[in-house]
């Protein structure tokens, strides 16, 4: 019987120590693979660079009217709660265009500008259009394709934040326009800024 109890307080203390504040991270969803492609300053990007860095990845495009604006405006709101708590200074925000032939980096540093995107935090990434959905489908596992009927939005993609952890595992999607999934999202930041697995 002690032995039991040594062992079970054993393999308690084991999982808290994992999990600082005994709470773990959510449970991993997939794996983000490598990609290479062009910031808003027209700058190379390599996805290898966010290793070690927790960030949160959106699929938008400049000429949207519809679901982009809003996105964006979340973004932005993201971008000011991280601002203002020092444990997620190395938080970085991804935007990636699915309308890269559009979005080239001058088009894209525009559109940051207008949704006051600190350029040190929050990035956005142009290049290939097949590279680019082909992240988005096999990579991420969100949907992305043309929608010629729609003049608000000719390209159809997910409105889902992607929650990325330090070793480039997907560790959430949050419905970005509503308020339940952006506290999610928010609660599961902290969680992995704080060292959960």
């Amino acid at each position: 019987m002690g032995r039991g109890w040594a062992l079970a307080l054993l393999a308690l203390a084991t999982s808290l120590a994992a999990c600082p504040g005994g709470e773990p991270g959510p449970e991993v969803l997939g794996q983000v693979p490598g990609f290479s492609l062009v910031d808003q300053r027209g700058r190379p990007f390599e996805g290898e660079s966010l290793r070690g860095r927790l960030w949160v990845a959106d699929f938008v495009f400049t000429r949207c009217a519809g679901t982009c604006p809003m996105l964006s405006a979340r973004m932005a709101r993201l971008q000011q709660t991280l601002a203002g708590e020092p444990r997620f200074d190395e938080v970085r925000l991804v935007s990636f265009s699915v309308d890269p032939e559009h979005d080239r980096p001058p088009v894209l540093a525009e559109y940051a500008a207008r949704h006051g995107a600190d350029p040190g935090r929050w990035l956005f990434l142009t290049g290939e259009r097949a590279r680019i959905w082909e992240l988005s489908t096999a990579g991420f596992k969100l949907p992305v394709g043309e929608a010629p009927g729609d003049p608000d939005e000719p390209l159809f993609h997910s409105q889902s934040f992607v929650l990325v952890d330090r070793s480039g595992r997907i560790r959430g999607y949050y419905d970005a326009l509503e308020d339940e999934g952006f506290e999610a999202l928010k609660r599961d930041l902290r969680r992995l800024a704080a060292g959960g697995s």
